[in-house]
Protein backbone atom coordinates (compact mmCIF):
# COMPACT_ATOMS: atom_id res chain seq x y z
CA UNK A 1 0.00 0.00 0.00
CA UNK A 2 1.13 3.50 -0.94
CA UNK A 3 1.06 6.77 0.56
CA UNK A 4 -0.43 9.81 -1.65
CA UNK A 5 2.95 11.44 0.21
CA UNK A 6 5.23 8.72 -1.29
CA UNK A 7 5.91 10.42 -4.13
CA UNK A 8 7.10 13.61 -2.62
CA UNK A 9 9.57 11.59 -0.22
CA UNK A 10 11.09 10.33 -3.58
CA UNK A 11 10.96 13.50 -5.67
CA UNK A 12 14.39 15.06 -6.64
CA UNK A 13 14.68 18.44 -5.07
CA UNK A 14 16.57 20.69 -7.35
CA UNK A 15 17.89 24.12 -6.71
CA UNK A 16 19.52 26.05 -9.71
CA UNK A 17 21.81 29.18 -9.26
CA UNK A 18 23.63 31.75 -11.18
CA UNK A 19 25.08 33.47 -8.26
CA UNK A 20 26.06 31.85 -4.67
CA UNK A 21 23.47 31.26 -2.15
CA UNK A 22 23.85 32.76 1.15
CA UNK A 23 24.83 29.84 2.70
CA UNK A 24 27.47 29.58 0.63
CA UNK A 25 28.69 32.61 0.27
CA UNK A 26 29.26 32.48 4.13
CA UNK A 27 30.87 29.25 3.36
CA UNK A 28 33.45 30.55 1.02
CA UNK A 29 33.85 34.38 2.82
CA UNK A 30 37.73 33.33 4.03
CA UNK A 31 36.33 33.42 7.41
CA UNK A 32 36.35 31.17 10.79
CA UNK A 33 38.42 28.45 8.35
CA UNK A 34 39.47 26.39 11.68
CA UNK A 35 35.06 26.17 11.96
CA UNK A 36 35.08 25.06 8.52
CA UNK A 37 38.42 22.62 8.47
CA UNK A 38 37.23 19.39 6.86
CA UNK A 39 35.24 20.57 3.74
CA UNK A 40 36.10 19.31 0.44
CA UNK A 41 35.31 20.37 -2.54
CA UNK A 42 36.42 18.20 -6.10
CA UNK A 43 37.60 20.62 -9.05
CA UNK A 44 36.83 18.58 -12.21
CA UNK A 45 38.54 19.82 -15.20
CA UNK A 46 39.18 18.43 -18.83
CA UNK A 47 42.81 18.47 -19.92
CA UNK A 48 43.71 18.62 -23.78
CA UNK A 49 43.40 14.69 -23.93
CA UNK A 50 39.93 15.02 -22.94
CA UNK A 51 40.91 13.16 -19.69
CA UNK A 52 38.40 14.04 -16.97
CA UNK A 53 41.02 15.23 -13.77
CA UNK A 54 40.03 15.81 -9.90
CA UNK A 55 41.44 18.27 -7.54
CA UNK A 56 40.31 18.38 -4.16
CA UNK A 57 40.37 21.66 -2.21
CA UNK A 58 40.13 22.38 1.05
CA UNK A 59 38.60 25.87 2.37
CA UNK A 60 41.14 27.44 2.88
CA UNK A 61 42.05 27.08 -0.99
CA UNK A 62 38.82 28.45 -1.94
CA UNK A 63 37.32 32.27 -1.64
CA UNK A 64 34.31 34.39 -3.04
CA UNK A 65 34.99 37.81 -3.47
CA UNK A 66 31.36 38.34 -4.61
CA UNK A 67 28.12 36.52 -5.12
CA UNK A 68 28.87 35.73 -8.75
CA UNK A 69 32.55 34.33 -8.81
CA UNK A 70 35.31 31.97 -6.77
CA UNK A 71 39.08 32.67 -6.57
CA UNK A 72 41.09 29.11 -5.73
CA UNK A 73 44.57 28.19 -5.67
CA UNK A 74 46.18 25.15 -6.79
CA UNK A 75 49.56 23.55 -6.66
CA UNK A 76 51.54 25.17 -9.91
CA UNK A 77 52.62 21.89 -10.75
CA UNK A 78 49.01 20.23 -10.32
CA UNK A 79 47.58 18.99 -13.27
CA UNK A 80 44.69 21.22 -13.22
CA UNK A 81 46.76 24.08 -12.72
CA UNK A 82 48.99 23.23 -15.82
CA UNK A 83 45.54 22.52 -17.79
CA UNK A 84 43.56 25.63 -16.90
CA UNK A 85 46.59 28.16 -17.60
CA UNK A 86 47.11 26.10 -20.86
CA UNK A 87 43.14 26.10 -22.15
CA UNK A 88 42.96 29.26 -20.90
CA UNK A 89 45.69 30.39 -23.48
CA UNK A 90 44.28 29.15 -26.27
CA UNK A 91 43.25 31.67 -28.79
CA UNK A 92 39.68 30.03 -29.60
CA UNK A 93 39.26 29.79 -25.11
CA UNK A 94 39.35 32.89 -23.85
CA UNK A 95 38.17 31.09 -20.33
CA UNK A 96 38.89 27.20 -19.91
CA UNK A 97 35.88 25.10 -18.16
CA UNK A 98 35.80 23.37 -15.10
CA UNK A 99 33.31 22.26 -12.46
CA UNK A 100 33.22 22.39 -8.97
CA UNK A 101 31.46 19.96 -7.05
CA UNK A 102 30.41 19.47 -3.13
CA UNK A 103 28.54 18.02 -0.49
CA UNK A 104 26.97 21.03 2.34
CA UNK A 105 23.32 21.09 4.36
CA UNK A 106 22.36 17.51 2.73
CA UNK A 107 22.49 18.49 -0.69
CA UNK A 108 25.19 17.56 -3.62
CA UNK A 109 25.95 20.84 -5.54
CA UNK A 110 27.81 21.05 -8.83
CA UNK A 111 28.44 24.63 -10.15
CA UNK A 112 29.82 25.10 -13.80
CA UNK A 113 33.21 27.71 -13.84
CA UNK A 114 34.75 29.50 -16.79
CA UNK A 115 38.14 30.24 -14.94
CA UNK A 116 41.02 32.52 -15.59
CA UNK A 117 44.22 32.57 -14.40
CA UNK A 118 45.15 35.41 -12.27
CA UNK A 119 47.99 37.34 -13.56
CA UNK A 120 51.19 36.83 -11.49
CA UNK A 121 51.18 40.31 -10.56
CA UNK A 122 47.96 39.79 -8.84
CA UNK A 123 49.06 36.73 -7.04
CA UNK A 124 49.13 38.97 -3.68
CA UNK A 125 51.45 37.84 -1.29
CA UNK A 126 53.19 35.08 -2.82
CA UNK A 127 52.10 32.25 -1.48
CA UNK A 128 53.10 30.18 -3.64
CA UNK A 129 50.26 28.76 -5.50
CA UNK A 130 48.92 28.99 -8.66
CA UNK A 131 45.67 31.45 -8.71
CA UNK A 132 42.62 31.24 -10.45
CA UNK A 133 39.32 33.60 -10.72
CA UNK A 134 36.45 31.67 -12.24
CA UNK A 135 32.68 32.83 -12.55
CA UNK A 136 30.21 30.99 -11.98
CA UNK A 137 28.07 29.97 -15.51
CA UNK A 138 25.11 27.77 -13.39
CA UNK A 139 25.32 26.15 -10.18
CA UNK A 140 22.72 23.57 -9.04
CA UNK A 141 21.60 21.75 -6.21
CA UNK A 142 20.26 18.48 -5.47
CA UNK A 143 18.67 16.53 -2.80
CA UNK A 144 15.82 13.46 -2.42
CA UNK A 145 13.30 13.34 0.27
CA UNK A 146 13.96 9.41 0.98
CA UNK A 147 17.83 10.58 1.74
CA UNK A 148 20.15 12.89 3.43
CA UNK A 149 23.55 13.48 2.22
CA UNK A 150 26.03 13.51 5.50
CA UNK A 151 29.21 14.38 3.84
CA UNK A 152 31.25 14.14 0.34
CA UNK A 153 34.86 13.63 0.72
CA UNK A 154 35.93 15.27 4.19
CA UNK A 155 39.41 15.23 6.06
CA UNK A 156 40.65 15.51 9.35
CA UNK A 157 44.04 17.42 9.69
CA UNK A 158 46.60 14.78 11.16
CA UNK A 159 49.86 15.40 13.00
CA UNK A 160 50.70 17.93 16.51
CA UNK A 161 48.33 21.14 17.78
CA UNK A 162 51.14 23.14 16.35
CA UNK A 163 51.39 21.11 13.12
CA UNK A 164 47.74 21.58 12.52
CA UNK A 165 48.03 25.41 13.56
CA UNK A 166 50.69 25.52 11.22
CA UNK A 167 48.14 24.66 8.67
CA UNK A 168 45.50 27.02 9.28
CA UNK A 169 48.32 29.72 9.21
CA UNK A 170 49.40 28.68 5.46
CA UNK A 171 45.40 28.64 4.86
CA UNK A 172 44.89 32.37 6.16
CA UNK A 173 47.81 33.75 4.04
CA UNK A 174 46.37 31.42 1.18
CA UNK A 175 42.85 32.86 1.81
CA UNK A 176 44.77 36.58 2.18
CA UNK A 177 46.48 36.11 -1.32
CA UNK A 178 43.21 35.19 -2.40
CA UNK A 179 41.32 38.16 -1.38
CA UNK A 180 44.07 40.34 -2.81
CA UNK A 181 43.95 39.14 -5.92
CA UNK A 182 40.64 38.95 -6.48
CA UNK A 183 40.01 42.30 -5.21
CA UNK A 184 42.72 44.28 -7.55
CA UNK A 185 40.65 41.91 -10.60
CA UNK A 186 37.74 43.36 -9.50
CA UNK A 187 39.01 47.11 -9.29
CA UNK A 188 40.85 46.93 -12.81
CA UNK A 189 37.38 45.74 -14.09
CA UNK A 190 38.51 42.46 -15.04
Amino acid sequence: MSSSAEPAARALDQLTYDEWPSTLRALFDGTALTSKAGFTASLITCDAGGHLRTSLLGIGELYAPDSRSIAFALWPSSRAARTLTSSSGDPRRLRAQAALTFVHEEAFHQVQLAVEPLRSDEAGAGCGLALFAASIEAGEAQRVGYARLTGGITFELAGTVPERQSVFSRWERQVDALREAANRRSLEGD
